[in-house]
């Protein structure tokens, strides 16, 4: 790939250099003389064991509880299950001012979202899951807007629909007559219902409600080539949210996807089908693996995927290749990640399904780029893939046992025809646990876009998990 800076645009050596930088700053001195211990460690007793966090509610068993499980209930089929159900979710509240420069206007709010789950836990492959977003609906979020001030006053986005409500279980386990020998001809795991899609990290596919059944064949062995292999086939006929981000009535979705260890890497190999308005097919592939160069451990991602629109292009389904890289390390004698992720988005890429909160396909390349799925709040950079290349580079710094962590990163990207423009921002995020339930949140950044003025950004978010 070429290097090319125009405008504000940002060099992918210069990018380079910076993530060096950050990797080696931090201290280099190696414990000495300390081996593993001789000594036997005793079993924990219950004392030594750390408090459980349960859930709101709880019937039958408790989640994670100590003692004796009950005998259950055995079914006509001869699967045993034991019943309970747990209430749990998170609530999430942030003030947002964004200002995305221009003649655009900058927004101040109050946003609020709250993800409520129930889940009927029936065996340990078995369950029923309902979820609600009660204070949130199509990407619409409860609060107070304070600017602009044509928009000033209260947001109710406030509904009773679920966002998922699925069940998912394991035929054999369900079933167990049906090999009663365990020669594995049926560990075959399926689910029903509304339920959420990730693949290929939300590059192919990132929708959290799709009306659809899958069907997954796990322990796949193939002999001198795979450890293990997944397959799944999936079909969804109902909420499939198109590329850009419209629920199209009457779309349907057929998927075929793969994952497996092969050799040294993690492979995955995705297809999907989209039959809507306008019909399209998307596939990707990926290979997740960690590498020893000069002695040091490389986490290393690289994904590529390509969508082409079967008829003539619309803004749901067009041509175009993305191609992903993540590359990470531990600085030596921290717990700290240093990160380089880069792309190259060649005409222009259109995710299968997306979800109205999820942003663009380049969401995953870092802070800067990712949707904040609270309120109003815009990336720094576009997450958009089309015609474009660029990288981000940053370093997570933990301290305080891990309970505090602070994020810096500075980013770009250059189009690679004159219609897309060049960017570059710099942001933090700074992230603190408080007790065992609450996270307070603190983001900002600021931004340069080629023929626009610049970008900005500041929020505060405080998240409880019950």
């Amino acid at each position: 790939m070429k290097e090319r800076c125009r405008g504000g645009g940002m060099p992918v050596a210069g990018l380079a250099a910076v993530w060096a930088m950050l990797a080696l700053t931090a201290g280099t001195a190696q414990a000495a003389g300390k081996g593993l211990s001789e000594e036997p460690i005793p079993m924990a007793t219950e004392e030594d064991l750390p408090e459980r966090t349960a859930p709101p509610v709880e019937i039958g068993p408790d989640f994670l509880g100590r003692g004796n499980l009950p005998q259950g209930i055995e079914l006509p089929t001869g699967a045993v299950w034991n019943p309970a159900f747990w209430v749990y979710g998170n609530y999430r509240t942030g003030y947002n001012y964004f200002d995305p420069g221009g003649s655009a206007r900058a927004v101040s709010e109050w946003a609020n979202d709250l993800d409520l789950f129930g889940n009927l836990h029936l065996s340990g492959t078995e369950r029923v899951l309902v979820g609600f977003a009660p204070v949130s609906d199509d990407g619409e979020f409860s609060g107070y807007t304070f600017e602009p001030e044509r928009a000033e006053g209260w947001d109710n986005a406030f509904n009773g629909r679920p966002t998922r409500l699925f069940f998912e279980g394991e035929i054999v386990e369900m079933f167990p007559g049906l090999d009663p020998n365990d020669r594995g001809i049926f560990d075959i795991g399926m689910s029903v219902g509304r339920q959420p899609l990730l693949f290929q990290e939300g590059i192919l596919i990132d929708d959290d409600q799709v009306d659809g059944v899958a069907l997954t064949r796990d322990t796949i062995i193939i002999p001198g080539l795979s450890v293990d292999t997944r397959l799944t086939a999936f079909y969804g006929w109902n909420e499939v949210n198109r590329g850009d981000n419209r629920d199209e009535d009457g779309a349907e979705l057929f998927g075929l996807f793969m994952e497996g260890d092969w050799g040294w890497s993690t492979v995955q190999i995705d297809a999907a089908y989209v039959a809507g308005d306008q019909d399209s097919v998307h596939y990707g592939i990926g290979a997740i693996q960690r590498l020893t160069p000069f002695g040091r451990t490389v986490n290393t991602a690289i994904r590529v995927n390509r969508s082409d629109a079967l008829e003539e292009p619309t803004p749901a389904a067009r041509n175009g290749t993305l191609v992903f890289g993540e590359f990470s390390i531990t600085p030596h004698g921290t717990h700290d990640v240093a990160y380089l992720n880069l792309f190259w988005g060649a005409n222009e890429y259109r995710s299968a399904l997306r979800d109205e909160t999820a942003g663009g396909p380049l969401g995953r390349t870092g802070i800067l780029f990712a949707a904040v799925g609270l309120g109003n709040y815009g990336s720094a950079l576009s997450n958009q893939a089309d015609n474009v290349v660029g990288a981000a580079i940053g370093r997570q710094f933990f301290w305080d046992g891990e309970r505090k962590q602070i994020i810096v990163e500075i980013g770009g990207r250059a189009g690679t025809e004159e219609t897309t423009a060049d960017q570059a921002a710099i942001g933090a995020r700074y992230q603190q646990a408080l007790g065992r339930r609450f996270v307070l949140r603190f983001d900002g950044f600021v931004a340069s876009r080629e023929g626009g003025d610049d970008a900005s950004g500041v929020r505060t978010e405080l998240l409880t998990r019950f």
